[in-house]
């Protein structure tokens, strides 16, 4: 397949009107196979990667916290026709034996093309501060463990990719010195102080969840995580990007103090993403959702009701470049989990397709 006449977005963060191949094996070619001659013209149209959302709890009325493989897929799919091919299922806290089933479920999730790619598991909690618990459910939050997650990880094959937690807490530091190497690590859900947040960062987390949402703020004598992952070049931050977590100032800040390589476009969203208005459940605690905004009864906001693809028109809409919203889309999120094939279109890289139309509305998925 050879897609021509588009605006191909490039390694570099710039489009160019390229052709882009795709061979046989689905990957991104440099040369099409002998005799192909299928051609998509892709004239007036921006083609970008499928997203990749490395935060998100569920859609259309499933959680991936229910455990159930069916619901999951459902999720699966509808992300896939929203333009977001890869995605990391995200836990709540919950009971260990709980969760040890809940990771299970990931195995039978069909894998081809009507659905999109589980990229690994996002484990938020149970290792978070009671203090800064957001919509999480503090009965069940516990101490950070090796063991329970190794036991954890053991449950899915390996595939926890990405795990917050609060470094203030008992034991924090050994588990990020230990397996730094194995997870990518993120603060979050935490009221550390600066250097606390910063010693975490040196011992090897990488990562920062939902950035300024469930931490302490940008204090001027006390920077906290904020201020500790802007002084450590090599962490990332996750960014809600859906209007009502952020102004829009912040979010145009956070791309000028970390810049576009360092941010990591998140939805969050629970699973009344792509329903009704209503009530719904999100950890055990119901959540009311109204336009976008999705809350507990206290009015704590709880996750989102916006996919990954509106987050990224959002931050246009605040003037964030599109070259950038677009790579903390795509290529940001896949390498915040070491993801190398997907995110871009190096040669070799899975061929997730996007072609979009200049005002941003997707046409086609491929």
């Amino acid at each position: 397949m050879i897609i021509k006449n588009g605006l191909v977005f490039g390694e570099y963060g710039t489009f160019t009107n390229r052709d882009l191949v795709v061979n046989s094996n689905h990957k991104i070619a440099d040369v099409p196979d002998p005799g192909d001659n299928e051609i998509i013209d892709a004239e007036g149209l921006y083609v970008i990667p499928g997203l990749v959302d490395v935060h998100i709890h569920g859609a259309i009325g499933h959680d991936f916290c229910d455990g159930d493989s069916e619901g999951l897929a459902e999720i699966s799919a509808y992300l896939k026709s929203q333009g977001i091919t890869s995605f990391c299922p995200t836990s709540m806290t919950l009971p260990i034996d709980e969760l040890e089933q809940i990771f299970q479920s990931i195995q039978k999730v069909p894998s081809d093309a009507e659905h999109a790619r589980i990229a690994g598991i996002h484990m938020e909690g149970p290792f978070i501060s009671p203090a800064k618990k957001g919509a999480q459910k503090e009965s069940f939050i516990t101490q950070p463990d090796v063991q329970t997650f190794t036991r954890l990880n053991h449950a899915c094959k390996g595939q926890i990719k990405i795990i917050t937690i609060a470094p203030e807490l008992p034991g924090s530091m050994q588990f990020i010195e230990e397996l730094h190497d194995a997870v990518a690590i993120s603060l979050g859900h935490s009221e550390a102080d600066y250097a606390t947040a910063d010693k975490a960062y040196q011992a090897g987390a990488n990562h920062a969840t939902h950035l300024f949402n469930a931490m302490p703020p940008l204090h001027h004598r006390d920077p906290g995580i904020i201020g500790a992952a802007a002084d450590n070049p090599h962490v990332m931050v996750e960014v809600i990007c859906d209007g009502i977590h952020l102004n829009p100032s912040v979010v145009r800040m956070i791309f000028q103090i970390f810049g576009d390589n360092r941010v990591v476009l998140i939805s969050d969203a629970m699973r009344a993403m792509g329903m009704e208005d209503g009530t719904y459940e999100l950890g055990g605690q119901d959540v009311f959702k109204k336009g976008n905004r999705a809350t507990l009864a206290d009015g704590t906001l709880a996750g989102s009701a916006t996919h990954l693809f509106d987050c990224v028109r959002t931050a246009v809409s605040f003037g964030i470049p599109l070259e950038s919203a677009i790579k903390a889309a795509t290529r940001n999120p896949a390498k915040s989990i070491g993801a190398d094939n997907i995110g871009g279109f190096c040669a070799g890289k899975e061929a997730d397709i996007l072609l979009v139309d200049k005002d941003l509305k997707l046409v086609k998925v491929l």
